[in-house]
């Protein structure tokens, strides 16, 4: 019983340890440990934004908006929009300095239960689909050397694509520090491959062997995400640079007529914004490790850990510090949403449940400024931001459903609440073959 309880974050209280026998340091208490410094935060917010969706996303955005204006413009509010969310999770995040991103702010403004769906559809379906996404584009970049002029099997991208979720998810069970190094080190290299543009593949193995680094080590973690962030923001400027020189010198051939044959329709408007914020998305990611600054934190262990999963999903590793149950469960369930090899629509319904999320989280910003008025805010935006927030996350989760009905939208919203189903028997009375 005693080595079961010790599994469980936070059960055993080693912050007074003596030595160990010949002056032996003591053992580490067998809790996430905190290794993610300041600029390791920093850094793990630019590797996550700087990824798979500078390749996937373009040609979605530049369809749905139909001309070169519009999608230009789409990916100018793109980026204001994640700002926008962005300085609202750090007044959350300083208010509320624990981790978990968005689960602990629906806690605290509404109830368990809207927390508790949060936990559900996020730890079911929005990680899972997101890590799937991810080894499904490194898959379709990676093997399509191989295959010139012809796309690949889809078995071929099928099983790379399992093989990449398999490796990350060792490498994160293996080790925190470790993981945080290889995800530093390949951070960078994803900026080096994005100006190399045929190495597009390699950027997609970088962001694998980032996640798998990430479950090694946290602080080998963040000295390589560290390093190869610094990179790709080296390379973002040699583009930016690059293009600005283009324009200066006349090359503006592109943008004659750019609104030409733009779309009108508000439903694939919205399809091009989910695809342009999934390249943005990854500005909340510092909020899920909020703990362990100076533990990276897993949305599925602080889940079970409350009592919203099951109890083996709190579990870490008394060796390695890594909640490795939760890291297996996600890297299973993601390698059941790669099968269907679809990435565009994994990013749509994705997109679907993620914002209508997003807009809740800005809600309950809007509602702790009068419900708990007596939380320390050390960064305070202006509530104006919050509502914005709000009305373009219901935009973005209407107007596809609005213009274009399709029941896999239903599907989605069903799976969400059928949550439900288990919260009564499981959570709320607390059946105890579910713990």
């Amino acid at each position: 019983m005693r080595k079961r309880r010790e599994s469980q974050n936070g059960s055993v209280p080693h912050a007074g340890a003596e030595p160990g026998p010949n002056n032996t340091p003591p053992a580490k208490p067998t809790v996430l440990q905190k290794e993610v410094t300041l600029l390791s935060g920093v850094c793990l917010i630019v590797g996550t934004m700087i990824g798979s969706g500078i390749f996937i996303s373009p040609k979605a955005v530049l369809l749905n908006s139909g001309a070169v204006g519009p999608c230009l413009l789409v990916w100018t509010a793109c980026g204001l929009l994640s700002t926008l969310g962005a300085l609202c999770y750090a007044e959350l995040g300083t208010m509320i300095p624990r981790s978990g991103g968005e689960y602990p702010y629906l806690m605290e403004g509404f109830c368990p239960l809207v927390a508790y769906l949060y936990s559900w559809t996020t730890a079911i379906v929005l990680k899972p689909s997101s890590f799937a996404i991810i080894s499904l584009s490194f898959a379709n970049y990676a093997s399509a050397p191989f295959y010139p002029g012809c796309t690949a099997p889809l078995v071929v991208t099928k099983c790379l694509a399992a093989a990449c979720i398999l490796l990350i998810t060792l490498v994160n069970c293996a080790s925190v520090r470790l993981a945080s190094i290889v995800q530093n080190f390949f951070t960078a290299a994803k900026l080096i491959v994005i100006v190399v543009i045929v190495a597009a593949g390699i950027t997609m193995l970088a962001r694998v062997l980032i996640t798998l680094v990430n479950c090694a080590s946290v602080r080998l973690a963040s000295i390589v995400q560290n390093f190869f962030t610094a990179a790709k923001l080296i390379v973002i400027v040699v583009i930016v640079a690059a293009g600005i020189t283009m324009l200066a010198r006349g090359h503006t051939q592109n943008f004659s007529n750019s609104f030409e044959g733009g779309s009108t329709s508000f439903g694939n408007i919205g399809l091009a914004f989910y695809n342009g914020l999934w390249a943005y998305d990854g500005w909340n990611q510092l909020n899920f490790i909020t703990e362990e600054l100076k533990n990276p934190y897993r949305l599925t262990y602080v889940a079970g850990r409350e009592g919203h999963m099951v109890k083996i999903l709190s579990y870490i590793s008394l060796r390695r510090y890594t909640p490795a149950p939760a890291l297996l469960f996600n890297g299973f369930l993601a390698l059941i949403y790669s099968i269907p090899a679809d990435i565009e629509v994994l990013i749509n319904y994705f997109s679907f449940a993620q914002w209508a999320f997003y807009g809740l989280t800005a809600l309950a910003l809007i509602v702790m400024r009068f419900t708990r008025k007596d939380l320390p805010r050390p960064v305070r935006i202006p509530i104006v931001f919050a509502g914005l927030l709000v009305l373009i996350s219901c935009y973005l989760v209407l107007a596809p459903i609005i213009n274009k009905p399709t029941v896999e939208y239903l599907y989605c919203t069903i799976f969400i609440f059928s949550g439900l189903l288990l919260y009564y028997p499981f959570v709320y009375r607390k059946v105890r073959w579910s713990q």
